[in-house]
């Protein structure tokens, strides 16, 4: 019997083969972005896509997780009783939004954990990297236009009473960078396509760049190795000119414990292949005056004070009710200031679901870490970087669901391969 993984549902006769769980729910959600993002449905197609999943689950039955999965399922029942806390119907939308998403995230763990026969290491490392051409695609279009917006399809089925809506209103009208032209604030804009958020491109950019370094150590070389190590330099371009602080903590911290992986590992090729990276961002920061920009706009916006001081409240707020917090957030008690609960994941989860689900959600991600460190090759390292780099991102980035959706299924196809690797060889017949 196999220690690492439990099996959901009736397991199947051993002479009787399951079929494969097919790619393409798994290649819409990620390839097809940027239909998705125009139509208006971008924030919302992952949500049919995962019931999909899981119709094709249920038919093949047979279903394995591993089982430190159940600190995230533990997660996901402390989230769902938050809902206790909700006070208006507009807040129980925005709750019963992120639970699908959560359900989603959940989903699609699942099903790459089981679909090896389609969902290979070298197909969705390629999935991933497509998807980061996405984000470097919409960054270079924020550059080249950056107050162009155009509405949605969506914009013209929904009630104008639901387009009133922030969000709601953000996704129905597409824009290319996050930039307000009357704010009193002389802050340039900012690339953000295909994503809602400049913080969104800089987390999604900073996870998926390692993967994009890891599909090409796969492939290894031809023209399609060769026009990623093109494209990885001229990406910098849009990454750096979105002044994305939290984006640069994410990627030093990827390439220090790489580094450092590879150095242990006495892999001097891929030190080397770091360094002249590390160079070519360098030489970039200082060609596009980076350092300026950011003193700028540091000295020009107070987010670093506004955030501390919403982190504070955040806290002594959830103090007040501290087993299942508020169920979403909820305006701050100073004027002008974003919601309370909002301005990172972290801080998300513990305002509106309390901490006894904070410590799930953390423990979760801290095991999906562990479980993926005993990985060797190239591909596998940068797959537990990725989980490393959610971590520290979640402090300061709202990650759902674009992070979560990315690392969620990297730590899966990680543990899927590890157990494959460790598993004891079928007995001869």
């Amino acid at each position: 019997m196999r220690t690492d993984v439990a099996a959901i549902g009736a397991v199947a006769p051993t002479s009787v083969a399951r079929s494969a769980l097919p790619r393409w729910p798994f290649t819409a959600m990620l390839v097809g972005f940027p239909l998705w993002w125009g139509l208006g449905f971008a924030e919302m197609a992952w949500i049919p896509l995962a019931a999909c999943m899981v119709i094709l689950m249920v038919r093949r039955g047979g279903i394995q997780v591993p089982r430190g999965f159940a600190l995230w399922l533990l997660f996901m029942v402390l989230m769902c009783a938050s809902a206790i806390g909700v006070d208006t119907s507009g807040r129980m939308i925005g709750f019963v939004y992120r639970a699908l998403l959560y359900a989603t995230v959940t989903i699609v763990f699942v099903y790459v954990y089981n679909a090896r026969e389609t969902l290979t290491l070298r197909y969705v490392l390629g999935v991933f990297t497509l998807f980061w051409l996405w984000a470097v695609i919409g960054g270079f279009a924020g550059i080249v236009a950056p107050e162009f917006s155009f509405r949605t399809p969506l914009s013209y089925i929904l009630p104008q009473g639901l387009q009133a809506n922030e969000l709601i209103g953000e996704m129905v009208v597409r824009r290319l960078t996050q930039y307000n032209p009357d704010s009193w604030l002389a802050l340039d804009p900012r690339p953000s396509a295909p994503f809602l958020y400049t913080n969104g491109w800089g987390n999604v950019y900073s996870i998926t760049l390692p993967m994009v370094v890891a599909y090409m150590t796969v492939i290894r070389r031809g023209r399609t190795f060769w026009l990623l190590a093109l494209a990885i330099p001229l990406s910098l371009i849009p990454a750096f000119l979105t002044l994305n602080r939290g984006m640069f903590i994410g990627l030093a911290v990827a390439a220090a414990y790489l580094f450092f992986r590879f150095v242990m590992a006495g892999r001097t090729r891929a030190v080397a292949l770091l360094t002249v990276i590390g160079v070519i961002a360098a030489i970039a920061a200082i060609a596009l005056d980076i350092g300026s920009k950011l003193t700028d706009r540091v000295e020009t916006s107070s987010s670093t004070e506004d955030r501390a001081n919403l982190y504070e409240e955040t806290f002594v707020r959830t103090l007040q009710s501290p087993l299942f917090g508020y169920g979403a957030p909820r305006p701050s008690f100073t004027d002008g200031a974003p919601s309370a609960g909002t301005q990172g994941h972290l801080w998300m989860v513990m305002f509106s679901h309390g901490f006894p689900a904070l410590i799930c959600f953390m423990a979760a991600l801290v095991w999906m870490f562990f479980a993926t460190v005993r990985g060797r090759s190239t591909a596998m390292l940068v797959l537990n970087t990725v989980q490393l780099v959610i971590i520290v991102e979640v402090f300061f980035y709202g990650v759902l669901p674009n992070g979560l959706i990315l690392t969620f299924p990297a730590a899966a196809l990680a543990m899927r391969e590890l157990r494959s690797a460790l598993s004891p060889p079928p007995p001869p017949r």
